[in-house]
């Protein structure tokens, strides 16, 4: 627990009444982070009281014109679909996504649909959370999603 350590923290509106606190950790501790990050939530929450807490690793976008900046190549992980995809499962953590839909509506407009792990459904209060992933989703990318279980 001594190597990991928060670069920053935001407060994020989730509908009209809640908020939810979003810690963001450095890359290269992420992967410690992902270990007990079940546990770390669970003690936080405690101690926070009535808010919810989501886990998001700071990541780099490195833009078209990278060549620009002295990089040779642009590794894949650091292209503006990676680092969104990959915030989307920070954001769902400790949970896992088994499937995603996009729908697309008459007027143009896209909407993700998001399938959780059904086996976490009942563990840690997620069933609450699925407002929050959207509403921190939606502050972080800019992209509109809807997070769900697959009904069987």
């Amino acid at each position: 627990l001594r190597e990991v350590y928060i670069s920053s923290a935001k407060e994020v509106e989730v509908g009209k009444t809640g908020r939810a606190l979003v810690v963001f950790f450095p890359f290269r501790v992420w992967r410690t982070v992902r270990k007990i990050q079940g546990r770390l939530i669970r003690e936080l929450e405690k101690k926070l009281g009535n808010r919810h807490l989501v886990f998001v690793a700071n990541r780099t976008i490195l833009d078209k014109d990278f060549r620009r900046k002295g990089i040779k190549v642009r590794p894949r992980n650091r292209t503006l679909t990676s680092v969104q995809e990959s915030i989307l499962e920070d954001v769902v953590g400790p949970t896992e996504i088994v499937g995603k839909r996009t729908r697309i509506s008459v007027d143009g407009s896209k909407i993700l649909k998001v399938f959780l792990d059904p086996k976490d459904k009942d563990k840690e209060d997620i069933e609450a959370k699925l407002t929050t992933f959207a509403a921190v989703y939606r502050k972080l990318t800019n992209k509109e999603a809807v997070f769900m279980f697959p009904t069987v």
